[in-house]
């Protein structure tokens, strides 16, 4: 089992920025990929970001240029930075690992984007 517990949500302005952190424990030995998807009301979850063992990075096109991803291998932790927020980033934002076969999630964790 792999347990996340993202952190770094709130409320912010159009334009700003937020951090967002997932610290993984338990099972996270060969974890193979992390990442973060979001769920907007009445909206399906997506994918928003994700990096794989050894760096490599994927990203919705609505986040290129705004987001990054990025993951601390010392510390098990991935990290979303978001810039240029707008108000369409709103939603609950959730972690995830795969590893093996399985796909494991946080709790999530509230962005809301509004002036």
């Amino acid at each position: 089992q792999v347990q996340l517990v993202e952190s770094g949500g709130g409320l912010v302005q159009p334009g700003g920025s937020l951090r967002l952190s997932c610290a993984a424990s338990g099972s996270i030995l060969n974890i193979y990929r992390m990442g973060w998807y979001r769920q907007a009301p009445g909206k399906q979850r997506e994918l928003v970001a994700n990096i794989i063992t050894g760096g490599s990075t994927n990203y919705a096109d609505s986040v290129k240029g705004r987001f990054t991803i990025s993951r601390d291998n010392a510390k098990n932790t991935v990290y979303l930075q978001m810039n240029s927020l707008k108000p369409e980033d709103t939603g609950v934002y959730y972690c995830n690992a795969f590893r093996g076969i399985f796909d494991y999630w946080g709790q999530g964790t509230q962005v809301t984007v509004s002036s």
